[in-house]
């Protein structure tokens, strides 16, 4: 399968992909633009940089993300003065359909800046170009076919600068064969890290597939957090029959608020939960009625008790403060702290009020509560 040939028609997966990467769009922009209103000194534009961008439609006439983005800026008068849009696709057939695709958005004219639209080969001089840049507030999306052009450097680039941040798309399937693959090592080496890799094949010997996953998605993790990101969220999408693993979608950021937000979208989007704990992933086979045993059984909400009481053993923070300290690199969104706490206050194993000195309201748990931990 070529590179084009994923146009063809949009696939459940990237229409969720597309969708979680517009959301977040829409709302990091309202933040950034709040924030340049408050302080005018800061940078009054914002970017869009896609540098794998595609035609702008599949065969079907379906939206891909470009498309996607720019609609919505048109729609917002803020974002229609600010928005600086760059695509790129290194495909000259898929940027000239992707000019005039752009050039027929309705009102398209109205954007402040035309977005701009590239044919670049993706390496080592984009990559320098960035680095030696001050960016304004950017999102940054790279969608490869594989791993050529996707690299630490590349991602980090863009992350250096206030505002910035990063989602990009990781084709496990080419990824975890090209791991050992000698003629694509430098490709590898850029995306993990020289000394990165080495560890990581030691740790892949002798592992079964869902094993090679999760070294796999942990070490590229662990490397992006090494160059400087502290919030790295992974979202994965299965194959059709829901058996194996196709893709993960990676965000990347270096602000606790936007690592909120996407955490949101993409609880929002996964296909599956247990005791309201998201999967984190789009499972087709999540459609159909589950028979799994372990499935049942599975009970995420009391792991986050237990570790909640060990964690903050002897302890008082309110419930914003616990959410913050802890729910970074878990499965657990807000509504899953405030629901156990909930529970707990109702058992009487922790001690709660509010900051007039009243218990929490029946059925509530609000973010201002000040909970106690016994010892």
């Amino acid at each position: 399968m070529d590179d084009n040939s994923f146009f063809q028609e949009q696939q459940e997966q990237s229409l969720v992909k597309s969708t979680i990467v517009a959301k977040y769009f829409d709302i990091w922009s309202n933040v950034i633009i709040n924030t340049q209103k408050r302080y005018p000194l800061r940078s009054q534009k914002i970017a869009y940089i896609d540098l794998f961008a595609g035609p702008g439609r599949y065969k079907d006439g379906a939206q891909s993300t470009p498309l996607r983005i720019l609609i919505n800026a048109i729609k917002k008068p803020d974002l229609r003065e600010r928005l600086v849009a760059i695509f790129n696709d290194k495909d000259e057939k898929n940027s000239k359909v992707l000019e005039k695709t752009i050039s027929e958005i309705p009102r398209i004219e109205t954007l402040e800046y035309k977005p701009q639209v590239c044919n670049q080969e993706i390496g080592e001089e984009i990559v320098k170009m960035f680095e030696s840049i001050n960016l304004m507030p950017t999102l940054f999306f790279v969608d490869p076919w594989g791993y050529k052009g996707l690299s630490l450097r590349l991602v980090n680039s863009v992350l250096k600068n206030w505002g910035c941040d990063a989602i990009f798309f990781f084709n496990y399937n080419r990824i975890n064969m090209g791991i050992d693959n000698k003629a694509v090592k430098p490709h590898i080496q850029a995306l993990f890290g020289e000394k990165q890799i080495i560890a990581l094949r030691n740790k892949l010997r002798g592992k079964n597939s869902i094993q090679r996953e999760f070294y796999i998605i942990e070490e590229l993790c662990q490397a992006l957090k090494a160059y400087g990101s502290r919030y790295v969220l992974p979202f994965r999408f299965k194959n059709n029959r829901g058996k194996r693993t196709s893709h993960h979608l990676i965000f990347v950021s270096k602000n606790f608020r936007g690592y909120e937000i996407m955490k949101d979208i993409m609880a929002h989007e996964s296909t599956s939960d247990t005791q309201g704990v998201p999967s984190f992933e789009y499972d087709p086979a999540d459609f159909l009625p589950h028979q799994s045993l372990l499935f049942q059984l599975s009970r995420p909400l009391n792991d986050l008790i237990k570790d909640l009481l060990d964690t903050f053993r002897g302890r008082s923070l309110t419930m914003h403060e616990i959410y913050i300290k802890h729910n970074v690199d878990t499965p657990y969104i807000k509504k899953n702290y405030k629901d156990v706490l909930r529970e707990l206050y109702d058992d009487d194993a922790i001690k709660a009020i509010s900051p007039k000195g009243k218990p929490p309201r029946k059925g509530t748990f609000s973010d201002q509560i000040l909970v106690t931990f016994p010892e």
